[in-house]
């Protein structure tokens, strides 16, 4: 089958249950709850999930996901393919469409000069982009008039759903925004955190990593939408005390990522005020191998850089021997049961572009420590390996939560037995996954040995996922620590395989390029050591409707149709 002939039938709709109100507002207030605190309203300059999410409810791409990752139209009129003609037969260019009469919630127009500055916004040269990669091999963006936008790409373009689609990927206000290009992108504090949008919700009061309180859009493209007039959007705490929220008190309306044990989410369950829902998509709980040296003795601006080769784990004998040494049937027993499975690869899902690797599902603890005698590292004073004087100590880090924590004191000890001394260090997850290119604790910034997160991609294909890992979407001081390649792995034959896949048309093919990018990553060279592949956990309370959950776009993709249950 050729991708080619599956554009033609990718414009299928999802199909909504109607919503249970028939007057905006008519609901009062809805109370979501994040226990990782968004800090920023503007997804291109975060790539945290919390605040990607939480701008979802205030702005919109051109298209989106549904729950079982089929596009479908948001701010156009349909999903140009092949059949329509919104796709060029040589699949060079794609042509968006907005629908007609829609308005930013200040009542201006949504034209398609605010499409054109997204992608100018997002592909500036002076400036960091934390989604840079949905916008790679695009060659030009115009506008046919002002609803119609044009997408050229520098070569054929099997998959042309990346830009504009899905929440990462969202159309700004240009008026907003105009003075907000390149290295003035941060500053730009009350379009960053008040942006206007064409979303249900408009934000009326942003306290960074605490509340967002947000009223109905009164310019909203459905007048009976939404149903509640109001967002109380808390942030911050805990996974628990969110679990708790809605599941025992009822005091919050949804919770988000519950990232609890299993035991613990069924005795909160059992109160009978609300549900967990689950399912799973590409979500995968890793740890990245810092490729360049954090050490706090480099002058700000170099730590982390590619200018300072890690002097540890450059070594891939060391690398691997790490990813050897950790147990992941007891990571998934303590910290997921069900709702977890052990995994090797960074794209786990959908099961045509998984790799079966196998590899590192057992652990070999002799296996690793002959890794590292190789690696010329001999156990030292207190079991801990030295070489050229210099201990074999690592600092490993993560966003403050009891799973991950207990993660940590595992893989500590694992690694222990193998002869290497480990810091734990855990950091508040608002400030972790926070963006902001002033905080030395951002995962961006990794300044730390290894760190552990989990993230995940919008829609089915992993192809802007995997452009991540691209040489040029490093972060660094000079795109403001702005990039999605965390662990600042470069290696041209992985970009020269990436870009095949960008022009690769035939779906099986694509499915073995992917395969093979996401062995390149993980197998090959353990930059990346997969953990967990981990099912979503969310919780809803038993008199709030409406709520699908999407495992393949924002969760609060649909929070039009949530409704109170009478």
């Amino acid at each position: 089958m050729k991708l080619k002939t599956a554009l033609m039938g990718a414009a299928a709709l999802v199909a909504l249950a109607p919503a249970a109100f028939a007057e905006r507002g008519a609901d009062g207030q809805v109370n979501i709850i994040y226990w990782q605190a968004p800090s920023i309203l503007n997804p291109y300059l975060s790539s945290g999930t919390k605040d990607v999410e939480s701008a979802s409810l205030v702005l919109e791409p051109l298209a989106g996901f549904d729950e079982k990752g089929e596009l479908f139209a948001r701010l156009a009129t349909e999903i140009p393919t092949l059949a329509n003609g919104g796709v060029s037969d040589d699949l060079t260019t794609i042509t968006w469409t907005l629908q007609p009469g829609l308005l930013w919630s200040d009542g201006s127009a949504v034209t398609s000069a605010d499409v054109i500055f997204s992608y100018e916004y997002c592909t500036h040269p002076e400036g960091g982009c934390a989604q840079g990669a949905r916008y790679e091999g695009i060659k030009s963006v115009e506008a046919l008039d002002d609803l119609t936008v044009k997408v050229t790409f520098n070569e054929p373009k099997p998959n042309p759903y990346n830009a504009f689609v899905g929440s990462t990927s969202p159309i700004i206000q240009k008026a907003q925004f105009a003075n907000c290009l390149g290295a003035a992108a941060p500053q730009c504090t009350d379009a960053n955190f008040r942006p206007i949008g064409t979303g249900p919700f408009r934000v009326t009061e942003f306290k960074p990593n605490d509340v967002i309180s947000m009223e109905a859009n009164p310019n909203y493209r459905d007048p009976a939408k939404p149903a509640f007039a109001s967002v109380n959007f808390k942030g911050g705490g805990d996974a628990a005390a969110a679990g708790r929220a809605v599941l025992e008190t009822g005091e919050f309306d949804y919770a988000w990522n519950l990232q609890l044990a299993p035991d613990v989410l069924a005795g909160m369950e059992a109160a009978g005020k609300g549900k967990v829902i689950n399912a799973f998509g590409t979500l995968v709980e890793r740890i990245e191998m810092n490729m360049t040296d954090p050490s706090p003795d480099l002058a700000e601006g170099e730590r982390s850089t590619v200018k300072h080769p890690h002097p540890i784990l450059s070594d891939i004998r060391v690398r691997e021997a790490l990813s050897k040494a950790i147990d992941r049937d007891l990571l998934v027993e303590i910290g997921y049961g069900s709702a977890g499975r052990p995994t090797c690869n960074l794209v786990p899902a959908p099961e045509m572009f998984a790799s079966d690797n196998k590899d590192c599902l057992t652990q070999d603890v002799e296996g690793a420590k002959a890794l590292l005698d190789a690696a010329g590292w001999t156990v030292g004073a207190g079991g801990i390996r030295e070489k050229d004087g210099k201990k074999l100590s690592l600092v490993y880090q993560t966003s403050t939560n009891a799973v991950r924590q207990d993660f940590q004191a595992l893989v500590k000890q694992w690694w222990a037995d193998i002869g290497v001394e480990t810091e734990l260090k855990n950091i508040d997850a608002s400030v972790f996954f926070g963006g902001d290119p002033g905080s030395p604790d951002t995962f961006q910034k990794f300044y730390a040995d290894v760190e552990m997160y989990a993230n995940n991609f919008d829609g089915t294909d992993p192809e802007p996922y995997l452009a991540q890992y691209l040489c040029d979407k490093i972060p660094g001081p000079e795109n403001g620590w702005q990039g999605e390649n965390i662990n600042r792995y470069c290696d041209p034959a992985y970009d020269a395989l990436a870009a095949e896949l960008a022009r690769t048309g035939e779906i099986e093919k694509r499915a073995e390029i992917s395969k093979r990018l996401n062995e390149m990553l993980t197998k090959d060279s353990h930059v990346i050591v997969p953990l967990v592949d981990r099912g979503r956990n969310s919780a809803h309370s038993n008199t709030l409707g409406g709520v699908v959950l999407n495992t393949w776009d924002s969760e609060l993709w649909n929070v039009s149709d949530w409704h109170r249950v009478k």
